[in-house]
């Protein structure tokens, strides 16, 4: 059964938790991050992309990075500027986008369960940025970041959640990018205890996003626990911080797909090649977006086309078989441009549908790529059924918006 955690959180002063926000460490690269915390020295980035305030020859997987964060996250602290609760709490963590909004949980999660598939994956983690991430918690005893779970909703959850929000939120701001973030501390005992029973009867919790923080922030929790000769389990290194969201306030985006060259094939002969496994249909010049599972859109040579996969292309019967990424692989990337690793191959790249189908036609009218692919979403029934049943997504098969702003909510490890 699922562990739900309170905990004395460290947070931003109300006033300056608009400034503190970030966006998570693994959406900018250093450049990036220096630009988007420049004149802002209370920004989040300067802890989980510390790399950015030292010189460009400082090896970003080095000890002086995560010193660095340490050390930027400890001024904050001795200025006052975050401060940890007195008393173990639950929290609530609201984003809205487009004017819909969905209500997190804020609690730890369990060690025990990440070891035990209690909390179920669905993407395989890359050592280096396991290794990186852990490196952070293991030199700051903290977890940095949160998760991004889901769990099956539970309607007295949502009850009580709903009770909880109507009263003024702790934090409530809106960010460049007009994505709204709203935050409430759960100060009520009785509610704190009967979310925290009600988690307790959750067969199973997932991760949505942050593969690699979560492994990271479990491993680490399981190296304290092997560590520790007088290891009770009730330390506090046990658990580390998630934001749980139900399964029904959930909505994944698409993840796209271009491609840099045809492998030799000239553009007829490509489209032909299509014909094999898909219905083909020329659309024009317009955006044409995938309209439902098993129909994907695809840019080439300034023209849109929609690519509707034949039955004999697909297993709805199969989680893995089911999923769009897994035909335009099978059908299309292998077999017709050598595209087999989507993890190492150089010629593809991928795109979040955040960006719009523009930013797909822009990159193969500009000559970068030769081709693109648009897919429908998958949904988080697929998801759930994926993880379930204890297999793994295909690379860049979701993406999920909004992102959760780092730094205002960390969890202490000691």
């Amino acid at each position: 059964m699922a562990i739900l955690k309170a905990f004395k959180g460290i947070r931003p002063i109300a006033e300056k938790a608009h400034l503190l926000a970030s966006r998570p460490y693994d959406v900018l690269n250093k450049a990036e991050a220096r630009i988007e915390a420049k004149d802002n020295d209370l920004s989040y980035l300067h802890v989980v992309k510390p790399e950015m305030d030292l010189p460009d020859d400082v090896d970003q997987y080095g000890k002086a990075v995560y010193e660095k964060g340490k050390e930027n996250f400890l001024k904050l602290m001795d200025e006052k500027v975050l401060v940890q609760d007195d008393k173990d709490y639950l929290y609530i963590y609201a984003q809205t986008m487009n004017g819909r909004t969905q209500y997190g949980l804020v609690g730890c999660a369990g060690v025990e369960d990440y070891m035990n598939n209690v909390i179920k994956k669905h993407e395989l983690t890359r050592p280096d940025k396991e290794a990186d991430r852990m490196n952070h918690v293991r030199t700051s005893g903290m977890n940095y970041e949160p998760v991004f779970f889901s769990y099956p909703a539970v309607k007295e959850i949502d009850k009580i959640v709903a009770e909880v929000v109507k009263a003024k939120a702790d934090y409530d701001f809106t960010t460049d990018d007009d994505f709204g973030h709203h935050f409430w501390v759960i100060r009520d005992q009785a509610k704190i205890d009967r979310i925290i029973e009600l988690f307790g009867k959750l067969p199973a919790t997932y991760v949505a996003d942050g593969h690699h923080r979560t492994a990271a922030a479990a491993l680490v929790g399981n190296e304290r626990r092997k560590n520790n000769p007088n290891h009770n389990g009730t330390e506090e290194y046990n658990y580390f911080l998630a934001v749980h969201f139900p399964d029904d306030q959930l909505t994944i985006i698409d993840y796209n797909r271009v491609v840099k060259d045809l492998y030799g094939l000239s553009k007829v002969d490509f489209i032909e090649k299509l014909k094999k496994g898909f219905d083909v249909e020329e659309k024009g010049t317009e955006i044409y977006k995938p309209t439902e599972l098993h129909n994907f859109s695809m840019y080439l040579d300034g023209k849109w086309y929609s690519l509707t996969a034949k039955a004999d292309t697909y297993d709805d019967n199969d989680p893995i078989g089911v999923l769009d990424v897994t035909i335009l692989t099978n059908e299309i990337l292998a077999p017709f441009l050598d595209i087999e690793d989507l993890r190492r191959s150089k010629r593809i790249d991928f795109v979040g549908g955040i960006r719009g189908l523009g930013e797909l036609s822009r990159r193969v009218d500009n000559g970068e790529m030769e081709v693109a692919f648009a897919l429908y979403p998958v949904s988080m029934k697929q998801l759930i059924d994926i993880a379930d049943s204890g297999n793994i997504m295909p690379p860049k098969t979701t993406w999920f918006e909004p992102k959760l702003r780092s730094g205002l909510i960390i969890h202490a490890l000691d």
